[in-house]
């Protein structure tokens, strides 16, 4: 498996291709299937016309940027990440590292106003900030996940959806903040460079690998464990997926847009239907790279099993039932790259055949 490492591998392939964007403002009938279409081929689509407050999105943006800004010695006050808190190119719990600083958050209220003491200046500010984005995404996450269980034709829509609205949801808030490459002053730095189309991100990744100097892995290959993750970035670019082994499919910036990705969570639950989407960030632009990510999780104890419209005679689990507290449990014991899921793969010979 592939972890954080300061270069790509040389072998490794960009491909262009025109990952779905999914208009939640459209014809209600069509975003359904549209997504199911898109977690089956990518596990990843990007929704537009979402209905996130923009003034909601700023404030959490510009309260991210002030704590990044800050020196190192007061940015350190609310670490190390255990797992909560700053942390600082340490990324993994086995030794994982990126060129990558973060703030990890709990999604939980009070959680949230008690560090907001060691985060910010005025903690009053930054802890209402979060709050109110952590809402709008939240709902927006929910929106989503309804969506998919009609799409997939589940009678009880709300299945997937209860698991981030109970009172004991495991998500998160995580913000990353990639600096710039410190090496950039003979590259063009225009406006138009840092928001290149796919023709171009195919051609920068391939002049920064000639050059031998940029490139470096913000954030590892990896899948994320949890339901579904909610990201907005910056207009700077830098996210790639893969669905296939060494193939990396460069992800346009588009500050308007939020990057939907499918977790482990939701493969498992959707029996395999849908792609947990391998994917990493690339500190390829010489401006600062800025990523909210909201990942939506169920509660410790919540069972993770497929609704019955999702295991059939043809079809049987191809997963065990188990808890989030267990795959948390064997997430941390594992490396960043590691493929989770095969350790709850269903053990009778008959089902992995299937």
């Amino acid at each position: 498996m592939v972890v954080a490492s300061p270069t790509p591998i040389p072998n490794e392939k960009i491909q262009a291709v025109e990952l779905p964007v999914i208009d939640l403002s459209s014809k209600r009938s069509e975003a359904p299937k549209l997504i199911v279409k898109a977690c089956e081929e990518y596990g990843f689509f990007m929704v537009i016309n979402h209905g996130v407050p923009q003034d909601i999105i700023e404030r959490m943006e510009e309260e991210s940027f002030s704590f990044f800004a800050k020196p190192v010695s007061e940015k350190q006050r609310a670490g190390p990440a255990n797992p909560f808190g700053y942390g600082c190119k340490n990324i993994g719990f086995k030794g994982d590292t990126g060129e990558v600083e973060y703030l990890l958050l709990n999604t939980n209220p009070l959680s949230i106003s008690q560090r907001s003491k060691t985060i910010s200046n005025d903690p009053e500010k930054f802890s209402s900030a979060v709050s109110s984005y952590i809402e709008a995404v939240r709902e927006l996450a929910c929106e989503i996940l309804e969506l998919m269980a009609e799409g997939l034709w589940i009678t009880d829509t709300s299945v997937l959806s209860r698991l981030i609205t109970d009172v004991d949801s495991d998500s998160l808030l995580r913000l990353n903040h990639y600096p710039p490459l410190k090496d950039c002053r003979d590259r063009d730095t225009s406006p138009s460079s840092l928001q290149p189309h796919h023709h171009q991100q195919q051609q920068h990744h391939q002049n920064c690998n000639s050059n031998g100097n940029s490139n470096k892995i913000g954030f590892g290959e990896h899948c994320d464990p949890q339901i579904l993750t909610l990201l907005r970035s910056n207009d700077v670019g830098g996210l790639q997926i893969s669905i296939e082994d060494g193939v990396w499919i460069p992800v346009p910036p588009d500050p308007t847009a939020f990057c939907v990705n499918v977790g482990d969570v939701l493969q498992a639950m959707t029996n395999g239907r849908f792609v947990s989407v391998r994917h990493r960030a690339l500190t390829n632009s010489c401006k600062s790279r800025l990523s909210m990510a909201y990942f939506a999780a169920p509660p410790l104890h919540a069972w993770i099993t497929s609704p019955p419209e999702m295991a059939t005679p043809h079809r049987p689990s191809l997963y065990r039932p188990f808890t989030w507290a267990e795959y948390k449990k064997a997430m941390y014991s594992l490396r960043l790259g590691d493929n989770r899921l095969e350790l709850f793969r269903a053990r009778n010979d008959e089902e992995i055949a299937s």
